[in-house]
């Protein structure tokens, strides 16, 4: 009896060393991690695997452009992928084509001037819809929605029978400028659900120290609006510089007046059999909107992310 007690009290007098576990409880410790680190992998390669082909479904058609735009006259005609000689010079052939300069020209003067026309007057809009609270505010944004939804061909006739008859525009971009001076739907729906996420406290503190509507808007929220103004802005400014219906209806019978967007479609008909020519106009139309959207990526980004914070 002595002899067993003895035995027992050694038994839990016994330390344990630090670390030492039993094999049965490290054997499945170890096969959990080995599944979990398997099974982390097997993620990360469907993860980028996914984003690798997303990738190349979006970024081969510019690579097949630009290396056609490339080619020589008789390759381009070819099944080939890879140009044999790099024609460098089908680029400034393009640029020397009559009328692609102009081309180029008003297009600016269309997405840029159009652009300011249609923030600027679309931004005091979105701020007195979203910061003010008057009779009939909520039918007026519901006008500005049905506004988006009202597809352009649809008062096409009407618009250009005003125009081209009592303001005798035809054949210029005036008709298509002009109105974006009074406010353009989806710009004022954008920056208003932004706005609404600015706190009122900022709008109420600037008129405690004195500032009236227009002051408090320009000081203070437009700042603070920066990211929705610019991602609004290259909305239009995309909008614009591909816009082919509206250069076709009021400017295709004069070809001063032409856009690229039109011009692009006169130079593919000119140049049917010269595919290496027409994919060196496409990338030269091409090019500014890609430089204009990385440049301003993360501005662009950031404001439609928080245009859909609030409602």
């Amino acid at each position: 009896m002595t002899e067993t007690t003895q035995t027992s009290r050694s038994a839990r007098t016994t330390p344990v060393r630090t670390g030492e576990l039993p094999a049965s409880t490290s054997a499945p410790r170890t096969a959990d991690s080995r599944k979990a680190k398997r099974k982390a992998a097997l993620e990360w390669i469907a993860v980028h695997s996914l984003a690798l082909a997303a990738a190349l479904f979006f970024v081969l058609p510019f690579v097949f452009v630009f290396l056609t735009a490339v080619m020589s006259d008789d390759q381009a005609l070819t099944r080939a992928l890879w140009p044999k000689t790099w024609e460098w010079g089908n680029f400034g052939t393009v640029w020397d084509t009559p009328g692609f300069l102009t081309w180029w020209k008003n297009t600016l003067l269309y997405a840029g001037l159009g652009t300011v026309l249609a923030v600027g007057s679309s931004l005091p809009v979105a701020y007195a819809l979203a910061k003010f609270r008057f009779r009939g505010r909520n039918v007026m944004m519901m006008v500005v929605i049905a506004a988006m939804m009202l597809p352009p061909q649809v008062v096409i006739v009407p618009m250009y029978l005003f125009w081209a008859k009592q303001m005798d525009l035809a054949g210029t971009l005036w008709p298509l400028i002009i109105p974006f001076a009074f406010g353009n739907a989806f710009t004022i729906f954008l920056l208003r659900q932004f706005l609404l996420t600015i706190p009122k406290e900022y709008t109420e503190a600037a008129k405690i120290d004195g500032c009236g509507e227009f002051r408090t808007l320009i000081r203070v929220v437009v700042p603070m609006c920066r990211p929705a103004i610019a991602a609004s802005a290259l909305f239009h400014f995309f909008y614009c510089w591909n816009d082919y219906f509206g250069p076709q209806i009021y400017a295709s019978e004069n070809p001063a007046a032409w856009t690229l967007s039109y011009g692009l479609e006169s130079f593919k008909g000119a140049h049917q059999t010269d595919w290496n020519l027409t994919m060196a106009a496409t990338v030269l139309v091409m090019a500014p909107v890609i430089a204009v959207f990385f440049f301003a990526q993360k501005a662009f980004v950031e404001g439609v992310t928080l245009t859909g914070v609030k409602g």
